[in-house]
């Protein structure tokens, strides 16, 4: 396995007996973190080495907690395809005696069932037609906070310590995000730029991708967010950049992300909301610690170039000011 994978559940998972105020009918269902929490830990370790098949049936478990949990093995293959052996050699893979034992951990559990974009906008009308605008909030922002929590409790500092450390050192910082994660690389860099020359964005406002990649070195680092649904062109640049020999960083969400797979680090991320998209709160705190870990790094250099920069804005009269 080549990256180091910071796992991080993808359920939002509270402790049992924990009030959390969710309006009902809301599609959220919740579980004690000794589910499924432990089962996804199995998987993030295990993953890069199944075979396809079993690969098949890990995602379908972990996409259908409840489903199960609470069904027959002999349903859950009819529904995904493959074979009841399949399911019992993914438990054996995984370290459990047998499929029962998986079952019987996630029966401790029930997990929020990830859906379609258009069915969470469904429900998502459907929950407003009865609701008010208040308890949709405080919902939401729960479910947000909830990431937030899940990210400070699970995610390995020394891991993390690790890819700060070979950004830190990096000749350059290459910084990528297809569709919804564009954004997320142009603010990383834009922030990265007050204290640092050697970051840019690749592949994005009409560069070219293949070029701005052919120009990086194994001195070099390539820092890829991609979120599902996967934008294809992310996962080909991050398979080029393995093939070119370049040091990988992925963000994400899922373990089952394919970039992963060729990654030098990897940091999972929660994103899970009532909405028909996924959060990007818990993904951007991620960014903005590792941004705060290098300026701390950087000592009194970076505080000089950032004065600088700030000073350069105010000449060029970027910040607005009362007349």
């Amino acid at each position: 396995m080549r990256f180091n994978m910071v796992h991080i559940a993808k359920q939002i998972n509270f402790r049992e007996g924990c009030e959390l105020a969710c309006p009902a009918g809301y599609n959220f269902v919740f579980m004690s973190p000794m589910g499924s929490s432990l089962f996804e830990d199995r998987i993030a370790s295990h993953y890069n080495d199944l075979s396809d098949r079993l690969r098949r049936a890990a995602d379908h478990v972990l996409a259908n907690p409840v489903d199960v949990a609470t069904r027959s093995l002999r349903s859950i293959a009819e529904e995904s395809g493959l074979a009841p052996a399949s399911y019992t050699r993914l438990a054996q893979a995984l370290g459990y005696a047998g499929y029962e034992a998986l079952r019987e951990e996630l029966r401790g559990a029930v997990g929020q069932r990830y859906a379609r974009f258009s069915d969470k906008a469904k429900a998502l009308q459907e929950d407003l037609a009865r609701e008010t605008a208040p308890a949709f909030l405080h919902q939401h922002s729960e479910a947000v906070i909830a990431n937030l929590a899940m990210l400070t409790r699970d995610l390995d500092p020394e891991r993390l310590e690790r890819l700060v450390n070979d950004l830190q050192h990096a000749r350059q910082v290459a910084v990528s995000g297809g569709l919804s994660s564009q954004f997320l690389a142009h603010h990383m860099v834009y922030l990265a730029r007050y204290f640092s020359g050697q970051w840019r964005v690749c592949g994005s406002q009409g560069q070219n991708a293949a070029a701005a990649l052919s120009d990086l070195g194994r001195e070099d680092l390539f820092l890829l967010f991609t979120l599902r649904p996967f934008a294809a062109c992310s996962i080909r640049l991050a398979e080029a950049a393995h093939k070119q020999g370049l040091r990988l960083a992925v963000i994400t969400d899922t373990h089952s992300c394919p970039a992963l797979a060729v990654a030098d680090h990897g940091i999972v991320v929660p994103t899970e909301t009532p909405q028909f998209f996924s959060s990007h709160a818990a993904v951007v705190s991620v960014l903005e610690t590792i941004i705060g870990m290098l300026v701390a790094r950087a000592g009194k250099t970076a505080q000089e170039r950032i004065a600088q920069v700030a000073d350069l804005n105010h000449d060029l009269g970027e910040y607005w000011e009362k007349p």
